[in-house]
């Protein structure tokens, strides 16, 4: 059962990597955040983001999540990065969304080109699209909610070690409880 549960996620997470392969669109992404009310202050304040436009996300008790992007300073690429993620816990179905993260300094914008940079399970993403989250983890527990990128509803979110991440929805159902963490790797161009 266990190695029949594997397949079919990594057949899920292929079938959607596939497709975000296809829908990598790195402008019209950016301006789904930058026309957002609350990450668009972060294109002016931030030192450089990364922009993922379409990570697919696939689980039933396992999971995984897979997705490329590209690094910016100064409103130019400097490189590529690919995101994979492991989950375990409960977990059925599929999704795809995009996700920038916005580097605060130099600090955190080496820290992730490093080539090895991790997110925990700690880590927030903050909704840009009608929903709601919440997060928990060893620094704490918090929650949020969004009425939609065009709208002032959404609190001021701050920075978590050097960066913030936001995320908007694209598509799929997944209901999940599960506990896991993003791993980022970066290729100068």
């Amino acid at each position: 059962m266990k190695k029949i549960s594997l397949v079919i996620i990594a057949a899920l997470i292929f079938g959607i990597s596939t497709f975000a392969a296809a829908a990598e669109d790195y402008s019209s992404t950016i301006n789904v955040f930058r026309d957002s009310p609350i990450p668009a202050k972060y294109f002016k304040t931030s030192y450089g983001y990364a922009v993922f436009p379409t990570i697919g996300k696939a689980g039933f008790v396992v999971g995984g999540s897979y997705g490329v992007g590209q690094v910016y300073r100064g409103g130019k690429a400097t490189g590529k990065s690919s995101i994979i993620e492991g989950s375990i816990g409960f977990q059925a179905g599929g999704k795809a969304f995009s996700e920038i993260i916005f580097f605060k300094d130099k600090s955190a914008y080496d820290e992730f080109i490093s080539g090895n940079f991790e997110f925990d399970a700690t880590v927030q993403a903050i909704a840009v699209t009608v929903g709601a989250e919440a997060q928990g983890g060893t620094t704490g527990v918090s929650a949020g909610a969004s009425a939609g990128p065009k709208s002032d509803v959404q609190a001021n979110p701050k920075y978590y070690k050097g960066t913030i991440t936001f995320v908007h929805a694209m598509g799929g159902l997944m209901y999940e409880v599960s506990l896991g963490g993003q791993k980022f790797s970066y290729e100068a161009l």
